[in-house]
């Protein structure tokens, strides 16, 4: 990060600086319009939504509508929903809460850093509605329908390295890869097995099931001590450690968490006031608000903020209990 660090007052980057000619416009266009279309899921009884995610909101929309008795009628919806049961739903109206929060203040200092939350409703203690997240799928859907590795998966998707969708979509992929990998070290997130991480149809890396954050993981085993998930997949899409893209990831993570310490009073009363209620497992830590604030690491300068970034990367990279904890959802549960 410290080699780079001149770049982080653009919310680009240096691929802004870049001139291209006009036969390179036109180049891009015609990829553009010649883009093929999205590759469709096969059918598969043990896991029948990958067919249905996969399709895109848009077409199953038309293709409901037409099929409806009330389709003509102007006021026709349609509205997805998850049906949720035993889980306590209170953690992951929480999580929401704290990426809005982080998103708000992202943006307000104009760091291009990209979250994805989605409503949650309770309707008891343990029971409730989800909105699901349209127009994507899973990291494992992905592996098992396909059996590509995710840049291959991109590169199906959107079209060659150098065309304008594959360019799009690897950007896409980084600002939210980045803001996912910071909100996962400030809310240590756990169980980011690849069933639990979405890639959207732009490229978007989003991260669902909020369930394990702060002191509690699955089994209250603590086994994934990685900063975040960063695997060997993700720095190749980013097309490896020693190139611009990957800078540029590290970059928006220091200045997302600059920009997030901005704001951290904000964004730490919100746990707070959770916790005053005393219910929530995740918060049942004496030191669970007290760790929190700490992450936001207010008393750095930028050169030792620059130090902890390049430090959580490289941790998360070489990760073993990441790639253990891959290990273990695939022998277990099936999961790639």
């Amino acid at each position: 990060v410290s080699a780079v660090s001149a770049l982080s007052t653009s919310s680009c980057g240096s691929r802004e600086s870049v001139a291209v000619g006009a036969g390179e416009v036109r180049r891009r266009l015609a990829d553009a319009t010649a883009a093929p279309p999205p590759n469709a899921f096969r059918h598969d009884p043990a896991d029948p939504s990958a067919t249905a995610l996969k399709e895109s909101w848009e077409s199953k929309y038309a293709r409901m509508r037409s099929s409806s008795p009330y389709g003509a009628l102007s006021g026709w919806r349609l509205l997805g929903c998850i049906v949720k049961v035993g889980d306590d739903l209170r953690q992951e109206m929480l999580a929401a809460q704290l990426l809005r929060r982080l998103q708000t203040a992202w943006s307000a200092e104009r760091v291009p850093l990209k979250l994805r939350p989605y409503e949650i409703l309770c309707l008891d203690k343990e029971c409730g509605l989800i909105q699901p997240v349209l127009n994507s799928v899973s990291l494992h859907q992905i592996k098992k329908q396909s059996g590509a590795s995710l840049r291959a998966w991109l590169e199906l998707e959107h079209g060659p390295p150098t065309s304008e969708g594959f360019l799009r979509a690897q950007n896409n992929f980084v600002e939210s890869a980045a803001a996912y990998a910071l909100t996962s070290y400030l809310l240590q997130l756990k169980d980011r097995h690849n069933g639990n991480i979405l890639l959207d149809s732009t490229g978007h890396i989003i991260h669902i099931d909020f369930g394990f954050i702060f002191s509690i993981s699955p089994k209250n085993l603590g086994f994934e001590s990685s900063p975040f998930k960063l695997t060997q997949e993700f720095v190749e899409v980013m097309d490896g450690e020693n190139s611009d893209m990957f800078q540029y990831f590290k970059i928006l993570i220091l200045r997302g968490l600059i920009a997030a310490r901005k704001h951290c009073d904000q964004i730490i009363h919100v746990v707070e006031l959770m916790r005053m209620g005393g219910q929530l497992a995740c918060l049942r830590s004496s030191s669970a608000v007290s760790s929190f604030r700490a992450r936001f690491h207010v008393g750095r300068t930028e050169p030792q903020l620059q130090a902890l970034v390049d430090k959580l990367v490289r941790d998360a990279l070489h990760s073993l209990s990441t790639r253990l904890y891959d290990n273990y959802q695939y022998y277990t549960n099936g999961i790639l």
